[in-house]
């Protein structure tokens, strides 16, 4: 099984003469162990057009060192990064399915190949604090980096890594060396010293000071994009609230690509929007089931016991876990397939040259019209289903002003950087979006409900309480559209 820990280092170039400082004056250390020397060699894959190393994702097989095995890592936040650690296995030149995986957003059906190759001489200093207990650890590393038929290159660095120490050790054994004559060194990683300019250049695009429409567009769908590059090895992982973040960028995405449609080929756009809604539906079964397992948890533990007849909630999470298993497996199916690489190639594409019409007009007096179009949008809807005839209807249009919300939501977060009033403006979207949440969650509950409670009839139960918790999330929605209904005047829209 694969493990998981996050890496907090720092690291300096040193020249061949330099003597390492006195780390027991460190502040928190009592003391530094007797050094371990060890001798590493480290085999580094990516594609030939090095699409790991370009998004800072790093893929090696290390072998002499006390973690022997495939390590994979993910940039994080604050110089962290996310190291996902796998067992040797036998394979050796050829990178095992489960660890292709956890990058395929990155490599897609490209093959990976051998890269770079590091042997490492390392003498390991750990310092420990009163108890005993590691701190950090210093590796003196002697390296040398071969990359295919090219000449050795080699250097030495010093590494320092937290154990169970604090970012203040770090910032003091900068200090002490830096004093000693190291300097910060010249790149992110060994990997990327040894590949030097061969690495291919990150997108350095910035909104310009006074953007055109398309220019927002892009910023916004950028973050997006980035969005789905970053969830989507959580998913694989079963991260904590991976499946909604990717989602939420999907749906971010299909919906600019909808605002800006005056900008953006609609054609292109709809047919992205088409793929992104594919995608959606393939993560939200798991999702959805998730969140409804924990509502009717909590639901049924509310009740009366008096009021709950029979294994109602066993049934009801029997259910859904087998819903989320199934969903899980199609999504990570999903993830695996052709079509989800050919719509990641697409949405490089759509960042790198957005296909533009000729309606690109400056952003500041261009985004207000757009924001107009999606207030119109929800105001139809709401009058729809202020004049629906039948309950039926009132649900289904009142479904569609949740979904204008939430257009409208993000519509005003993309244009923050040009409109200052966005933020407000999708602050208020938002607040209907949640005013109508009760609504939409006991429509799909009420679904639910019905379906077992049949399924627990015919097979001669006592179907009472699956009647009440149904009662029970017809009143929430009811609340909700009340709730709606009465708000709405107030909204500025």
């Amino acid at each position: 099984m694969p493990t998981e820990q996050l890496e907090i280092e720092t690291k300096y170039d040193v020249d061949e003469m330099t003597h390492l400082p006195a780390l027991h004056e460190l502040p928190g250390v009592a003391s530094v162990a007797q050094p371990v020397e060890l001798e590493l060699e480290a085999v580094y894959f990516d594609t030939e057009a090095l699409a790991l190393a370009a998004n800072k994702v790093t893929l090696r097989r290390r072998t002499g060192g006390e973690d022997d095995g495939w390590h994979v890592k993910f940039p994080k936040s604050s110089g962290a990064r996310l190291e996902v650690q796998f067992p040797l296995g036998r394979a050796v030149r050829k990178v095992p399915i489960a660890i292709v995986r956890t990058v395929r957003v990155h490599v897609r059906d490209n093959e990976l190949v051998p890269v770079v190759t590091l042997r490492t001489r390392r003498v390991v200093h750990r310092l420990l604090d009163a108890n005993g207990d590691v701190l950090a650890e210093l590796a003196d590393d002697h390296v040398t980096a071969t990359t295919g038929d090219g000449e050795p290159d080699s250097w030495r660095e010093w590494e320092v890594e937290l154990v169970g120490g604090d970012r203040e050790l770090l910032e003091a054994a900068e200090t002490v060396l830096r004093a000693a004559g190291a300097e910060p060194a010249a790149g992110p990683s060994k990997l990327a010293r040894a590949l030097g300019d061969r690495v291919p250049a990150g997108d350095e695009w910035e909104l310009p000071a006074k953007p055109r429409t398309a220019d927002v567009f892009r910023a916004y769908a950028a973050e997006q994009v980035q969005a789905i590059r970053q969830r989507d090895p959580e998913v694989r992982r079963d991260a904590p609230e991976g499946i909604h973040k990717f989602r939420v960028a999907t749906r971010r995405l299909r919906s600019a690509l909808a605002t800006y449609r005056p900008v953006i080929d609609r054609a292109a756009g709809d047919e992205i929007r088409a793929e992104l809604k594919w995608l959606a539906g393939e993560l939200g079964v798991a999702r959805d089931a998730e969140v409804q397992r924990e509502h009717f948890a909590a639901e049924v533990a509310a009740q009366p016991v008096e009021l709950v007849l029979g294994r109602v909630a066993g049934r009801i999470d029997d259910h859904l876990r087998g819903v989320y298993k199934e969903g899980r497996a199609g999504a990570l199916a999903a993830l695996e397939s052709e079509r989800y690489f050919r719509l990641l190639d697409t949405l490089d594409q759509l960042i790198a040259e957005p296909p533009l019409t000729d309606d690109n007009r400056k952003a500041a007096k261009q985004l207000p019209e757009l924001l107009d179009h999606d207030k119109r949008r929800m105001r139809k809807a709401v009058r729809r289903a202020q004049n629906a005839l039948t309950a039926e209807d009132q649900d289904h249009e009142l479904h569609e002003v949740r979904k204008s919300a939430k257009r409208l939501r993000y519509a005003g977060e993309s244009v923050v950087p040009v409109l200052s009033d966005g933020s407000e403006l999708a602050t208020r979207a938002e607040e209907v979006q949640e005013v109508l949440g009760d609504f939409q969650d006991s429509v799909v509950s009420r679904e639910l409900l019905r379906e077992l409670a049949v399924q627990v009839h015919l097979d001669g139960g006592n179907a009472f309480t699956f009647g009440r918790l149904h009662a029970l999330a017809e009143a929430r929605g009811k609340a909700s559209t009340a709730a709606f209904f009465e708000l709405w005047p107030s909204l500025d829209f």
